[in-house]
């Protein structure tokens, strides 16, 4: 409000929770009320994981499953209505680069975000009738947040006791500026990462057998570094 033209009408905030689907229609309709559309819609919520998939419970996969995936496609469904009917808009989804490659001691987060860029990869060839609606996947590796203070682990009611240094990840503010420019040009897919991580995303697409050695070297290292605390 302070650097911008924007007035307090301007901006509605909603508290939401991606795993109370019953409540993703009434959301929608308050921001339709109050501004009568919907341009775009982010979908950025969701949790990461730091366990072992001989560790950990059935009922943490069904709950990554159900945040970072269910939750995410019917706020989508409630809004993309919306737009169609304005055959007009933007659905852009944080997914990961762990949308498209595999990794130890993240195996849920990874199916989640694997489910999310088949799901949006499926929905826009079944928007091709409207073709200013755009189906935008943004795949960040490595970023300074707070998603590893709020992994799953192995347990629903454990919390992870060593978060690590994040001083080597791309800064947030990089990352949303690149997501947004992503978003106005429209990119199917956007991966947004630092090398090596984002070499590595090269490996994984067009010399996968390479990419499997290689993160079988780099994951035995991390795995003993998680065992040990590090």
């Amino acid at each position: 409000l302070e650097i911008s033209s924007l007035s307090e009408k301007d901006i509605l905030v909603l508290r939401l929770d991606l795993t109370d689907r019953s409540s993703h229609e009434a959301a929608t309709n308050s921001v339709l009320k109050h501004f009568g559309k919907i341009d775009v819609l982010v979908n950025n919520g969701g949790r990461s994981q730091r366990s072992l998939f001989v560790d950990t419970n059935l009922d943490v996969y069904s709950a990554i499953m159900e945040l970072n995936y269910l939750g995410t496609i019917s706020l989508t469904k409630h809004v993309l209505n919306h737009m169609i009917q304005r055959k007009k808009g933007k659905v852009v989804t944080v997914s990961s680069v762990m949308g498209i490659m595999g990794a130890p001691l993240a195996s849920g987060y990874c199916a989640s975000k694997h489910a999310l860029q088949g799901f949006f990869n499926s929905l826009r060839t079944e928007l091709t009738d409207y073709p200013e609606i755009s189906i935008i996947n943004i795949c960040p590796g490595p970023v300074q947040s707070k998603i590893i203070q709020n992994v799953f682990t192995e347990n629903l009611a454990k919390s992870i006791e060593n978060s690590g240094d994040q001083s080597h990840k791309m800064q947030t503010n990089r990352c949303v500026r690149l997501t947004l420019v992503s978003a106005a040009n429209d990119l199917k897919e956007a991966w947004i990462s630092d090398h090596p991580y984002l070499a590595v995303c090269y490996l994984w697409q067009y010399a996968p057998t390479w990419a499997w050695w290689l993160m079988n070297r780099m994951g035995k290292r991390r795995i003993q570094n998680f065992k040990s605390g590090v």
